[in-house]
């Protein structure tokens, strides 16, 4: 993708599948990452809480609103530019409370508490384990939040080798996460500081990170810890708010809606953007109570309708806008009859070893997502034989993606004009000049 030159994960939909059909993935994009937004969201929000014993309504209200302001003025340089300065904050933050808070007098060892925090293996729930693996690792590559950082580099190997260097660093900052995670099941909290009628561990499991932060380490200790989690959580909430906003820019409002907007009129849509995306990940934030379920779900939906679609259209060359179209509608319709308890969605259809408590233990995201690619590539294949061998008229491609291909979406042209000029130039760059 980066040696195509692409702005944007919509890109390749928007330039082999045309403007409508990128835009129908766009929203599926969109959804994945105000999801994902929530998430960060929330957890900030459970950081403030415990820092300043606010409301968590009102610190995700806060955090939403210092967010936006960060990435309505900062933009995509700063956004990039931080990061670095955040990732240091959030690993060593984190490593130096680790020594404090496994030793505070509250807190047994972990080894002698495993049956508190390691949990059991239930057969029963393999298939459940499998499919949230699964999800959660390929769920984890159609993202704009991604692709933004990606693209933005000076050549397709450096976004390669960031990309591998970048797996390894996430195993290794969330080492710490996980031990601290542990620490407070084997906390007796009735031993701290901390007000269990107003900020009770036990009953919010998101708060478990900065509550041992704030009650098991010094206080000097506690503010560097607790400020890691905050610079950490901002980094990633301005990345997904403008990740976001800059899809909706690029490739609803600029190539559907007004082909002919100046840069400044754009501008100012990707402000607008910002606040409308800021605020609907408030709301999201606010009525989900689980940090863990909004990080599932944005992973799941993303893993069902999007990582097909993805890996077709970059590496099936006879992929196209019908295979697409028939890929998402299988694909969204298998996860919806699935059912979604975080949601309150009804399971309408049950897959097999279906078990009334413990709903659906068939990993039926997989399997949608498998019939996702399958299809896409079935159709498309099937797509091209029947027009191009003359077995339908060239009038019934009413796509113009087969045979009728005269009319070409607008972005290939707008990547051409790019690409023409990128010799010394980073796709981080034009997409600012754009914006």
């Amino acid at each position: 993708m980066r040696a195509a030159n692409y702005v944007t994960m919509i890109d390749p939909f928007q330039i082999k599948y045309g403007n409508r059909m990128g835009g129908i993935l766009f929203l599926a994009a969109l959804m994945g990452e105000l999801l994902w937004c929530s998430a960060i969201l929330a957890a900030l929000g459970s950081t403030i809480s415990v820092i300043l014993e606010l409301d968590q309504n009102i610190s995700v209200i806060i955090s939403a609103c210092i967010a936006a302001s960060y990435t309505l003025f900062g933009g995509l340089y700063s956004v990039a530019y931080t990061d670095i300065v955040q990732l240091t904050c959030i690993f060593a933050g984190l490593w130096i409370c680790l020594p404090f808070a496994l030793a505070n007098d509250a807190v047994t060892p972990i080894l002698e508490t495993t049956d508190r925090w390691l949990g059991e293996w239930d057969t029963k729930l393999t298939g459940q384990w499998i499919d949230n693996t699964l999800l959660l690792i390929l769920g984890g590559v159609p993202w704009q939040a991604y692709y933004q950082r990606a693209l933005s580099v000076k050549s397709p190997d450096h976004a390669r080798y960031i990309s591998i260097v970048a797996a390894f660093g996430c195993v290794i900052v969330s080492i710490p996460a996980y031990i601290l995670g542990a620490v407070g099941a084997s906390t007796n909290w009735t031993l701290t500081d901390i007000n269990l009628n107003k900020t009770d561990p036990y009953e919010t499991p998101g708060i478990i990170l900065p509550a041992v932060i704030q009650f098991l380490t010094p206080p000097f200790v506690a503010f560097l810890g607790l400020g890691a989690i905050s610079a950490a959580v901002m980094s990633s909430t301005d990345s997904s708010i403008l990740a976001s906003s800059s899809m909706f820019v690029r490739n609803i409002y600029k190539n559907i809606f007004r082909t002919s907007a100046s840069e400044r009129e754009m501008s100012w849509i990707l402000r607008l953007a910002v606040i409308a995306v800021a605020a609907i990940a408030t709301v999201m934030a606010l009525t989900v109570d689980s940090i863990y379920v909004l990080f599932v779900l944005c992973a799941d939906f993303v893993y069902v309708v999007l990582f097909p679609q993805l890996v077709c259209v970059i590496h099936v060359e006879k992929s196209n806008t019908y295979g697409s179209a028939v890929a998402f509608v299988l694909g969204l319709a298998l996860r919806l009859t699935g059912g979604e308890p975080a949601l309150k969605l009804p399971v309408l259809l049950r897959y097999p070893y279906y078990d009334e408590e413990l709903g659906q233990l068939f990993p039926f995201r997989t399997l949608a997502t498998i019939v996702a690619f399958v299809s896409l590539v079935v159709i498309s294949f099937i797509t091209d034989i029947v027009f191009k061998k003359g077995y339908l008229p060239k009038k019934y491609d009413v796509f113009k993606c087969v045979v009728n291909t005269d009319v070409k979406p607008s972005m290939e042209v707008m990547v051409k004009s790019i690409s023409g000029d990128m010799e010394d130039k980073s796709v981080e760059n034009i997409a600012m000049t754009d914006f």
